[in-house]
């Protein structure tokens, strides 16, 4: 006996099949409806008790986006943590967010325990990046982790490979159909005892399937004992079901059966809400088989027969029946995560006040699926909807921002915006007039990088001579681009222009917007600060942007202003404060209002692991071979430069330059920014000149010169420190220097004083700081000689990079030898190399 007065035979030839098929990574469950394959499964799991999770599918799972809400909630049944890094990082189109992915498992798995992940109704999946993932996920064999796939067909993957290797274990029709025995033992079950021969007429009949079996046992207690009607069995499904199992209920409880047949979700929270008779529930519980309780996935499910037949019945509710379920479900779906489903719920509904209302609980710039999700939704949506609800026009011409398509959004504000100002000053055209005037400096403020206009300001303060008649708008979180200076002129002044732009925008829009933007001018200050090479303006109006940021929740500028404080304190060689910064960094992942939370943490901390040379401590997702950019294009693109760091300091030169080109063609990325540029600049210019292209480095750093010059944007250069040094002194010999040797001889000297400083800083990290780091048999100088030696420099160079002659370059390698005991320079760098005094360096 099972739950729910259920009857279900113990099959142990079934359990024993899958406890041998689970030793393989993969198990494929294939068989029609009615086979009894999820139950076969869902026992073997409950009689074990092993650690699994179950992930029913629907046709809604073909959308990427809802399926990956789907995925990510039935991981949630084994680690939470894992749930929300999935759910943060979003469904993987592209080779790098797969390596994010695989290091979900990688890192969360506990080794020694068996996991078990179910995917059931696999078969109702056809949608392609669905099903690469799946493909993906499911194929890469981790020696803990177990996937069963039920289906009624087969998987469409090349499975070959695995089933040749022995880790494909396949389950069919074959092994899941009854044997006469067990539909006797069956039958024994429920008292019936048939003779012989109509034991065997059944089994014909039936041919082992188990749904079949179930409807002749339900058949054979309403005749005559011992006669079968073979007919019976071979009637339409859908009168078996009318006449065995509708007739027998009531209408109550058919009624509430339909209802559930229009929704995917059947938590029994929801289920109570539809019901209102609470009676209902435990009426439907006795159908046993029909309707039965899963523990993994917490809801009720339906037997798809059973369902088929419930979904052509849907007719039988009125409009307002389906609206109310609807709603409900809707409702259920937002409180849950499952925003996918909500939205579609409440469309069916034709609820677009909740639709609205929804949408405005997410930040500033969501995905760019789900923002065409919504902007289809609102497309659909009858002419009155934007005639009754202030925030759907705004919401509508926000959407057009959010997807880059900034032409048709202005057109349509330019549009809204003159037909409410040309009505009646009231509260809903004030919030109509608030919402997209706002929109519209958001529009300007991110296209101002293209335009060189920063004229957004006047539309902050629009919005905010709307707002005391609008009743107000809701709390936001302000974006973080790529920069905070959306400069893309190279000219003497642009970045004030945009500094005083933003510092006039904040006031309005806190005002407005419930603290959106608080400290958003004080962290541009501090960018400019930063790039000028003024630590102390850049320390300072960091610490501001950090203070007013926390103060209004406003997450991706205080994540900001820690990692320019992180910076700053490098440049120092303070390695306490960079410690403390790094544990405020870190503990921003327990932010829960901070939706990008990871993403974040990985760039910034994949930002300082690459610029100590630690890329070991890097999320994997950032170090592989450069592809085409897959976040949200108007609020991420750094994480590419990064990614250049990391190859850089592998010394994967030609990884490293390819990366770069990418960056230089991507016309919504790093590139826009004058200061994106500038780095892609000097990190090129240092990536040639290692890769022994001194002519193309030559080049590249002319190139960052024109661009620093006119703002005097010296740090860029200044801390690439000793690759920087190299490069000035290289350059610095030739007969036609390219830049002025005066700038030029400032940074080689201020690049080699952040070197030195940074020093502190890494060894501190690497592990060999204090006092191992003061007993160390080679001083500094010889220390960051001979890594200048490992490097391939020759001594010529090293002394041109540290403003030392050659001879004392001779001197100190000597030293370096006797300390050592080298014979010469190959022996010094594998000694010190099996040492690990150059680890990290």
């Amino acid at each position: 006996m099972v739950p729910g007065n259920q009857i279900y035979l113990e099959r142990p030839q079934i359990y024993h099949l899958l406890e041998k098929a689970v030793q393989s990574p993969l198990v494929t469950v294939v068989a029609g409806a009615g086979y009894g394959k999820t139950y076969s499964v869902y026992s073997f799991l409950r009689n074990n008790n092993v650690i699994s999770s179950w992930i029913q599918f629907s046709e809604q799972d073909n959308n990427p986006d809802r399926f990956w809400e789907n995925y990510s909630g039935a991981v949630g049944a084994i680690s939470r943590a894992s749930a929300e890094k999935l759910a943060e990082m979003g469904f993987p189109r592209t080779e790098r967010q797969f390596d994010r992915y695989f290091s979900v498992p990688r890192d969360d798995a506990i080794p020694g325990l068996k996991y078990i992940f179910v995917y059931d109704d696999f078969h109702l999946l056809n949608n392609p990046a669905v099903l690469r993932f799946l493909e993906r996920s499911i194929t890469v064999p981790f020696y803990n982790i177990t996937s069963v796939i039920i289906s009624r067909t087969e998987p469409p993957f090349n499975l070959t490979g695995l089933f040749s290797k022995g880790h494909l274990a396949k389950i069919t029709e074959e092994e899941l159909r009854f044997t006469p025995d067990e539909m006797n033992d069956y039958f024994a079950l429920q008292n019936l005892r048939l003779r012989p021969e109509d034991a065997a007429a059944v089994y014909r009949d039936t041919e082992g399937w188990a749904f079949a079996i179930h409807l002749a046992g339900i058949s054979l207690k309403k005749v005559t004992a011992g006669d079968y009607g073979r007919s019976l069995m071979r009637a339409n499904i859908y009168k078996l079901i009318e006449s065995e199992i509708f007739s027998y209920i009531s209408e109550d409880l058919r009624r509430f059966l339909i209802k559930l047949s229009l929704i995917d979700q059947r938590p029994l929270e929801l289920l109570r809400d539809i019901a209102e008779d609470k009676n209902l529930i435990g009426e439907m519980v006795k159908m046993g088989t029909f309707v039965s309780y899963d523990v993994y996935l917490n809801a009720y499910r339906i037997h798809q027969l059973v369902l088929h037949y419930l979904k052509d019945k849907q007719d039988l509710l009125s409009d307002e029946e389906k609206r109310g379920v609807y709603n409900k479900a809707g409702r259920w779906c937002a409180e849950h995560g499952l925003k996918m489903d909500a939205f579609s719920y409440y469309e069916k509904a034709g609820n677009y006040d909740e639709i609205v209302t929804l949408a405005y609980t997410f930040p500033m710039l969501i995905q760019d699926a789900l923002a065409e999700f919504l902007l289809s939704v609102l497309e659909r949506a009858p002419p009155e909807v934007f005639g009754n609800n202030a925030s759907a026009p705004v919401l509508y011409t926000r959407l057009f921002i959010i997807l880059g398509r900034f032409e048709e959004a202005d057109i349509r504000l330019r549009e809204v915006i003159a037909r409410h100002e040309a009505l009646p000053l009231t509260a809903f055209t004030s919030r109509v007039l608030f919402g997209c005037y706002n929109n519209r400096g958001f529009l300007r403020l991110l296209t101002c990088v293209f335009s060189g206009q920063y004229d957004f300001v006047s539309s902050f303060e629009k919005g905010a001579y709307y707002y005391p008649f609008s009743n107000g708008g809701p709390a936001m979180n302000m974006a973080v681009t790529s920069y905070m200076c959306r400069v893309g002129i190279c000219a003497k002044g642009e970045m004030e222009k945009f500094v005083d732009a933003i510092t006039a925008s904040v006031p309005p829009l806190v005002t407005s917007l419930n603290g959106c933007s608080y400290g958003m001018d004080d962290l541009a200050r501090a960018e400019l600060a930063y790039y000028r090479g003024d630590m102390e303006g850049a320390e300072h109006n960091s610490r501001q942007a950090l203070m007013k940021s926390q103060s209004k929740n406003q997450y991706e500028i205080k994540h900001r202003a820690l990692y320019y404080l992180i910076r700053v304190s490098l440049a120092r060689g303070e390695t306490e404060e960079v410690r403390d910064f790094m544990k405020q960094t870190e503990a921003m992942r327990e932010e829960a209002g901070f939706l990008n939370r990871y993403v974040f943490y990985d760039i910034g901390c994949g930002w300082f692991y690459a610029h100590l040379g630690m890329t070991e401590k890097m999320a994997p997702w950032l170090k592989g071979d450069f592809e085409e950019i897959d976040l949200n294009s108007l609020n991420h693109g750094f994480e590419a430069l990064v990614k250049v760091k990391s190859q850089f300091a592998e010394k994967r030169f030609a990884a490293a330059l390819a990366t770069l080109e990418s960056i230089r063609m991507n016309r919504f990325g790093a590139e826009v920014f004058l200061l994106g540029r500038l780095e892609r600049s000097t990190l090129e210019a240092v990536c040639r000149y290692r890769a022994n292209d001194t002519a193309g480095a030559i080049k590249a750093l002319k190139a960052a010169y024109d661009l620093a010059e006119p703002d005097g944007l010296d740090m860029a250069f200044i801390e690439l420190g000793r690759d920087m040094r190299a490069l000035a002194g290289a350059v610095l010999k030739e007969k036609d220097c390219p830049v002025p040797r005066l700038w030029l001889e400032k940074i080689q000297r201020n690049a080699a004083s952040y070197g030195k400083k940074f020093f502190i800083v890494k060894e501190e990290f690497s592990g060999r700081g204090g006092k191992a780091s003061r007993e160390n048999t080679l001083s500094p100088r010889e220390l960051e000689v001979l890594s200048d030696l490992a490097q391939g420099f020759t001594r010529e160079e090293i002394a041109a990079s540290i403003s030392i002659s050659v001879n004392t370059v001779k001197s100190v390698l000597r030293s370096v030898y006797n300390k050592l005991g080298a014979l010469n320079r190959a022996d010094a760098v594998r000694i010190a190399t099996a040492k690990g005094l150059l680890r990290g360096l």
